[in-house]
């Protein structure tokens, strides 16, 4: 009897790793899949298309403080202290200036950003809910994020593929596109022009 008693943990701990075997995993890059359908693509086609104008904009800001640097650096031995003075601050305010527009448009970005990623989001969660529930998956774990507890997972579980090519049959054969959504990952923001040499007597 106590023999049979004393096989009762190992018995527990077999049912449960046959249990723990028996459920299927998955993993899945969701930003990767949010970009990759064809929704996606359109939409970073979209915020691409409508930030370039600023992007310009600020590229013609940054261009033109270098000059005054360079102007600057030139007119170092012929130009009056109260003139480089002068263009000294001149270049300050400028810089600025453009460091707030920088973060501005950043700020304008990341925003819009959210509000497309969250359009889309939600119908990529109901595409990956219903390929698990047709695929038997018990679980489904988000690598792209960044503080998943995952390490090393097999590509063999990646459904990243599976859920953008099931998101994109599933809105052409309803007959329309999605919201555009999902935009691109914030393209980083323009280096701050170099500092000005100090003005004469500083």
């Amino acid at each position: 009897m106590k023999s049979k008693l004393l096989l009762w943990p190992v018995f527990a701990l077999a049912v449960t790793l046959t249990a723990q075997a028996q459920q299927k995993v998955a993993i899945i890059n969701i930003q990767g899949a949010i970009i990759g359908t064809k929704d996606g693509q359109k939409a970073a086609a979209e915020l691409n298309s409508k930030t370039a104008p600023k992007k310009k904009e600020l590229e013609q800001k940054q261009g033109e403080i270098s000059s005054m640097q360079d102007q600057l650096n030139k007119g170092a031995n012929t130009l009056s202290d109260s003139a480089k003075n002068d263009l000294y601050k001149n270049i300050e305010a400028k810089k600025k200036l453009y460091q707030r527009q920088v973060e501005d448009a950043q700020a304008d970005l990341e925003a819009d950003q959210q509000k497309l990623l969250s359009q889309l989001s939600q119908k990529v969660f109901a595409v990956i809910e219903k390929y698990a529930r047709d695929n038997g998956y018990t679980l489904v774990v988000d690598v792209s994020a960044q503080n998943t507890p995952v390490i090393y997972a097999s590509p063999s579980i990646d459904i990243t593929k599976e859920v953008i090519e099931l998101y994109d049959k599933s809105t052409a054969a309803a007959g329309g596109s999605a919201p555009a959504s999902a935009a691109p990952k914030p393209p980083a923001a323009a280096p701050a022009p170099k500092p000005a040499p100090k003005p004469p007597g500083q």
